[in-house]
């Protein structure tokens, strides 16, 4: 019994290893979500274009912390003036994304 429950359990991981987009359901709806791979990087290296659009969009902001995926997508960890903080998602020529 115990090796049945093994393969069982082995089998349904090795399925969520393999799926790129894990199926989500609530409310009767179906979404995918698509896990992003993002390395924490300086801010320093955050490129202008972005950080022209922060200052722009967000005045009073600031960056605390900053992300990069492979497609040159960018997550930024930021504090708005009164204390909030957000999530922001751009790309490298400083166009939000909706994420």
């Amino acid at each position: 019994m115990k090796k049945i429950v093994f393969a069982t359990a082995l089998a349904l991981g090795s399925m969520s290893l393999v799926m790129a987009a894990t199926p989500i359901f609530h409310d009767g709806i179906m979404e995918e979500v698509i896990y992003q791979d993002y390395k924490e990087i300086s801010t320093a290296d955050v490129p202008a274009a972005i950080l022209n659009a922060l200052e722009t969009d967000f005045p009073g902001a600031t960056l605390n912390k900053a992300y990069v995926n492979e497609e040159s997508q960018y997550k930024l960890e930021v504090s708005a003036e009164d204390g909030s903080t957000m999530d922001l998602y751009a790309d490298a020529e400083g166009n939000w994304l909706e994420m």
